[in-house]
């Protein structure tokens, strides 16, 4: 079924249906009826707005365009909140290539309200982060900061939205929620180009497989020296170091231990029972 097909496209990408809807133009509860096969006919210019950014092509993937115009029987339905001839507005083809072949040319052409990151040529599409996520954010840049300025240190901590250019190359562009840089030389106008020295990542269900494994082989790989994944879901700090022979070495902890900061030396404890006590707690 082509309401597949797109669904599948769609996850694949790792795209929001907000994010799929300010791309081409079509209304969220729209493209949701189209996902789900409840409108088994939108219009021509509908499937071509999503195609458009799906595909970056107009029917040749799905076969969307052809067959969507010899739908026998239920043609256009107002009820569904998509009226004849109307499109808000035409989507520039942001998305023309396939995954493993976007540049960060191409990441920077992204609308500045498109929250994505480039992973080896492949474009994924973060979602919004929750209010307990930003608040973890935070607490920790907040713990951070204040053992720098009491140390009087070199090194500056920074939160998401910042592009990390981590390989240096044309083909990834990271945004770890807080990298700490210490290499002044590696800071740039747009960002920072080559790897921070620390980065943590506050894992998220959409996020789990990814910061678990490409990022935390892309993060070694490029030079951070260490990394970690704080996990609210499940209550633990998984850390990951990565100097040294025995490298990486992989320490857990619960959110009930205050955990050392390896690149100072454990001098810096960040104190997580002190967080979880004053993060909000959902009803």
């Amino acid at each position: 079924m082509l309401y597949e097909k797109l669904s599948e496209r769609k996850k694949e990408l790792g795209m929001t249906t907000e994010q799929l809807s300010r791309l081409s133009g079509v209304p969220v509860g729209t493209i949701n009826k189209i996902l789900s096969g409840e409108t088994r006919s939108p219009r021509y210019a509908t499937w071509q707005a999503l195609e458009r950014v799906l595909y970056g092509t107009e029917g040749s993937e799905t076969g969307g365009a052809e067959e969507s115009r010899n739908v026998p029987g239920e043609f256009w339905d107002t009820a569904y909140g998509n009226p004849p001839d109307v499109v808000r507005e035409a989507v520039t083809p942001y998305l023309t290539k396939r995954q493993g072949e976007y540049t960060v040319e191409d990441y920077r052409k992204l609308p500045e309200d498109v929250r994505a990151e480039l992973i080896d040529g492949e474009l994924i599409f973060l979602e919004t982060p929750t209010f307990t996520h930003q608040e973890l954010v935070t607490e920790l840049l907040f713990e951070i900061k204040l053992y720098i300025h009491k140390h009087k240190g070199p090194c500056r901590v920074l939160p998401s939205p910042l592009d990390v250019q981590l390989d240096c190359d044309n083909r990834t562009m990271v945004q770890p929620d807080i990298a700490l840089i210490c290499q002044n030389e590696r800071i740039t106008r747009k960002g920072i180009y080559g790897a921070p020295d620390f980065c943590i990542e506050i894992v998220s269900d959409s996020s789990r497989k990814r910061d678990y494994g490409v990022k935390m082989q892309k993060y070694m790989n490029a030079g951070v020296r260490e990394y970690w994944i704080v996990d609210r879901k499940r209550e633990k700090v998984v850390c990951y170091w990565f100097e040294g022979d025995d490298a990486p070495e992989i320490t857990m902890y619960s959110f009930r231990d205050r955990v050392p900061v390896r690149i100072y030396d454990g001098s810096l404890e960040v104190d997580f029972p002190g967080i979880l006590e004053r993060l909000w707690k959902e009803a």
